[in-house]
């Protein structure tokens, strides 16, 4: 695997090793406008790797040290994740500039670029994981076409499918003991909602990033019977 060094000075010292791999998409027009402004001391962002549509692969930060890459984050108990984490930049221009497929050969290459980044540390398939995962209020990368089962079957991070589960579907505003359940397993499987029984707007956002990562079909943020039914197939393989 052919890596360009590209060096940013945005980065600072770990204090653990990396144990959660974060997958973004650079949400900008071209890709050497991203691997620019992650280099650039003002902007104060960086990440470790930028893959470009074509399949090239930058190393902007040694895998050793903090890249800034996930901002205000939760994931599995762990808060601000840059120090846990290694960050995956992947170009495209993503929802606000035209979001579209990834292209076969960077899929190809973002899949080799995990698959070697894990030889080296100990980074379980259910710390995989998006931005719009670790930060549900504020982000939607990499997003709803980007390929989490193939990544999966590739060996890499959790899927599981499940008929629908029985009952009406739940949204925002709603309050009682099914909110709470849906809460509590959203929790147990990483994000950050304390169960509450309420169905606020963070509820919602994790409700959409959830489906963004495990149901693309329909992002929506409503927890209807085949995104509660994923939840639980995915608890059942991701729990000891």
């Amino acid at each position: 695997m052919n890596v360009i060094e590209a060096p940013s000075p945005n980065f600072d010292p770990r204090t653990v090793p990396p144990s959660i791999l974060v997958l973004h998409y650079t949400g900008m027009q071209t890709g050497q406008e991203a691997i620019d402004r992650l280099r650039d001391p003002a902007a104060k962002v960086s990440a470790h790797y930028v893959v470009e549509e074509d399949g090239r692969i930058f190393r902007l930060v040694p895998e050793e040290r903090r890249a800034w890459h996930a901002g205000v984050s939760f994931w599995r108990g762990r808060r601000n994740v840059n120090g846990d984490s290694i960050g995956i930049e992947i170009v495209n221009p993503g929802h606000e500039w035209g979001y579209r497929p990834f292209p076969e050969a960077q899929i190809v290459a973002v899949t080799d670029l995990i698959t070697d980044i894990r030889t080296r540390w100990a980074i379980e398939d259910r710390d995989i994981v998006g931005h719009s995962d670790v930060a549900p209020a504020r982000k939607d990368d990499p997003g709803e076409l980007f390929p989490w089962k193939r990544l999966s079957e590739a060996g890499h991070g959790l899927w599981a499918e499940w008929p629908a589960a029985p009952g009406d579907p739940i949204g925002e505003g709603e309050e009682g003991a099914a909110v709470f359940a849906l809460q509590a397993g959203f929790t147990r499987l990483g994000y950050d909602l304390p169960p509450s029984g309420k169905f606020d707007a963070d509820t919602t956002a994790v409700v959409r990033a959830f489906q963004r990562h495990w149901r693309p079909d329909k992002v929506d943020g409503v927890a209807d019977g085949e995104t509660r039914a994923r939840l639980i197939a995915l608890l059942r393989v991701s729990l000891p």
